[in-house]
């Protein structure tokens, strides 16, 4: 019994569900056919299935589980598989204040099988006296007339829905049930017809005039019927796979987000757009684990458009490292700013952990000005990609030296406190706020927009970026040469590996802020490339449905990690159109710099 019971216990703590509690209030989980799961009851029980059926037959005057008569056998008998198991849980405190629906469908005569399961359940005072327990007959069942001849602990599944019992009789019913076929031949894939959802919606209003739980059985078993059930108002959601329903249904509240900001669109003038002509600045945005459903998700949430879906010149980026199939953010920044894909974790080093040259330093020796931005600390590793070399992204004090020998004229960013004894007020003029920017003469500047980790756009961020974009292409454009600014979007990223759909739609939608400020100096300054790319996608971000008009977006993911699906790549200005196509991230760097003279 102790081995039995460490086993059960290791069990619900490996699913992780003992503390995952429906509410009275939310819907119900069922289980169908659960004793075709490979552990039937334990499964849906741990999973956090609120309702969960057997089927039993009456045989030799036992009570076996099966969905048909050759599948019964000696071991699984409707104790063996399930009363014993539940008595086990509720003896050791499982779940003890969940609300469970007990839904035996029976496939025999239905009298004869009631009354021996009457008897056998007698046996089990810890379930029929429990008040969160409901046993509910279904299948063949007794004439409704006679239900309040059955004890107390018996309830039924009701199933001729506009039918009228007695006062008495209906007291004893505890669900109502429907066959899902009769109103939709919908099979859980896209979305229901107009005609169907009028027919289902209708159903589902009538049920809900009898103010008892209503559940659709043979209904389509899908995230799509899922979700469209449970938006519909059905009480009981019908599943053969109860732990990925019941995941599915309690994360859908963080998952079905409204945009909370918004990007208004700038429309190009398209004047110097994919003209010979020569290019002066180069503004480079970096949209940091910004995938293409990334993109969508933001796109369908601003009305579906933004800045960057103006643009003509588009191709994809591969992203894989030097020693992995997927990148990191260290070894993408670095082949971006570099032009030679290094390790993961690598900082401005090739794979031979030595130092190479990175675009800003080589524009430097042409008399560029250069410039970084970031809502990630500026030691993070796309931004110091572009002025640091090291072998480790997490050597935060040498990447901090690094900044201070820079030949940077400016940097945006936060992790103020990192620089807090060194002399980089001496390098830099530090300014208090972006706006300073505009009226700046100094050769050198820094803003730090925080001490630590920069607040989200969810935090209240605001327009920062985009202000931080259109103060510092200000500044770099006093000094009278061409320069380089690298402006990066971070917490796409960031959003991405918490799994937070409303976190990757806000700081997408703020990233575009950005580009339009970027695609507004290029038209009323010629001779200005925008390339907006990222480094990588992160978290396997999916958009399954939405509402545009609404603002909202439905995100999944399969990862808290990066992936290496190929990333977009815009571009506008002169030249653009040599950005189009599908290539390296590291022939980005050998682009650009072919086309500055």
């Amino acid at each position: 019994m102790k081995t039995s019971v460490l086993f059960i216990s290791l069990f619900l703590s490996l699913i992780g569900a003992v503390n995952r509690l429906f509410s009275q209030e939310q819907v119900k989980i069922h289980s169908h056919n659960d004793y075709n799961q490979t552990i039937p009851f334990w499964n849906a029980y741990a999973s956090g299935a609120t309702s969960i059926e057997a089927d039993i037959f009456l045989k030799d005057n036992n009570l076996y589980v099966s969905h048909d008569p050759q599948g019964i056998t000696a071991s699984r008998t409707l104790e063996d598989l399930y009363l014993k198991p539940l008595e086990t849980a509720l003896k050791m405190n499982f779940k003890k204040e969940q609300q469970l629906f007990f839904l035996i469908d029976i496939k025999t005569e239905a009298v004869p099988t009631l009354t021996k399961l009457v008897t056998v359940l007698s046996k089990y005072e810890s379930i029929t006296k429990n008040k969160n327990i409901k046993i509910i007959v279904s299948g063949n069942r007794p004439d409704a007339e006679t239900y309040t001849k059955y004890p107390d602990f018996i309830f039924f599944d009701f199933q001729e829905l506009g039918k009228t019992i007695s006062k008495e009789n209906w007291s004893k019913v505890a669900m109502v049930s429907v066959d899902y076929k009769k109103y939709s031949v919908w099979n859980g894939l896209g979305r229901l017809t107009h005609e169907d959802k009028n027919k289902i919606s209708a159903v589902i209003a009538k049920a809900k005039e009898t103010n008892k739980p209503f559940r659709f059985w043979g209904a389509p078993d899908t995230k799509s019927a899922w979700k469209a059930f449970f938006e519909l108002g059905v009480d009981i959601i019908n599943t053969d796979s109860p732990y990925n329903c019941v995941q599915y249904i309690q994360a859908l509240p963080k998952r079905l987000i409204t945009a909370s900001n918004s990007s208004k669109v700038y429309k190009p003038t398209y004047k110097t757009d994919q003209k010979d002509q020569q290019v002066k600045n180069v503004i480079l945005l970096i949209g940091d684990g910004n995938g293409l459903s990334q993109i969508s998700s933001a796109v369908l949430a601003n009305n579906g458009a933004l800045s960057v879906t103006q643009l003509k010149s588009i191709g994809f980026i591969k992203t894989q490292s030097a020693d992995d199939f997927t990148t990191d953010s260290a070894a993408a920044g670095t082949a971006l700013a570099t032009g030679q894909k290094t390790n993961n974790r690598a900082i401005g080093t090739d794979s031979l952990r030595q130092p190479i040259p990175n675009i800003m330093e080589v524009l430097q020796k042409r008399k560029y000005a250069t410039g970084v931005i970031t809502t990630d600390e500026i030691t993070g590793a796309t931004p110091a990609a572009f002025y640091a070399h090291t072998e480790e992204r997490s050597n935060t004090e040498e990447i901090a030296k690094d900044l201070l020998k820079s030949k940077l004229n400016l940097f945006v960013g936060g992790g103020g406190k990192t620089f807090k004894n060194t002399d980089l007020n001496s390098k830099f003029k530090l300014l208090n706020s972006v706006k300073e920017l505009e009226t700046s003469n100094a050769d050198t500047a820094g803003v730090f927009i925080s001490e630590g980790r920069v607040p989200s756009v969810l935090e209240g961020r605001g327009e920062l970026l985009a202000d931080a974009t259109k103060y510092s292409l200000e500044f770099l454009n006093k000094k009278k040469k061409p320069f380089f600014l690298m402006v990066e979007g971070a917490q796409i990223d960031s959003f991405g590996h918490v799994n937070n759909v409303g976190g990757i739609v806000s700081e997408t939608i703020d990233f575009d802020t950005a580009i339009t400020q970027a695609l507004q100096f290029a038209d009323k300054n010629e001779g200005t490339l925008v390339i907006i790319t990222a480094d990588h996608e992160t978290s396997g971000f999916a958009i399954p449905q939405g509402n545009v008009k609404k603002h909202q977006i439905e995100g999944d993911f399969i990862t808290t990690d990066h992936t290496a699906t190929m990333v977009p790549i815009f571009s506008y200005g002169p030249h653009s159109q040599d950005f189009q196509g599908v290539y390296e991230n590291n022939e980005v760097f050998a682009k650009i710099l072919s086309l500055l003279k």
